[in-house]
C-alpha cells in the first residue's frame, strides 16, 4: 500500500523556502511542489511530506515559528485541512 502524503501550503515564498531548509536539516523526506489549485494560498509553492512525519513537521513549524496556511490531506478530488 502506498504511503499517504500531506501538503503544507504557505502565504509567502519566503516561508516555504524557510520551511524547506528546516525540514531538510531535520532529515524529513519532502518534495517542493506547486500548490494544488484546490488549496487557496498566497504562495505557488507547497511542501509534500509523508503522513508518518506529521508530528515532526508540526513540532518544527511550531518551534521555529514558520508561518503556514495549513496542512492538507488528499480526499477524493480535493483536499481537507488537518487541524494543527
Amino acid at each position: 500500500m502506498e504511503e499517504e502524503w500531506l501538503v503544507m501550503a504557505f502565504d509567502s515564498t519566503q516561508q516555504a523556502l524557510r520551511a524547506e531548509m528546516l525540514l531538510e536539516y531535520a532529515e524529513v523526506e519532502i518534495d517542493l511542489c506547486p500548490t494544488p489549485k484546490e488549496i487557496t494560498a498566497g504562495c505557488a509553492l507547497s511542501i509534500r511530506f509523508p503522513h508518518t512525519s506529521l508530528d515532526m513537521v508540526k513540532e518544527i513549524v511550531a518551534s521555529e515559528s514558520v508561518e503556514i496556511r495549513g496542512i492538507y490531506s488528499r480526499q477524493g478530488m480535493g483536499y481537507d485541512s488537518i487541524k494543527l
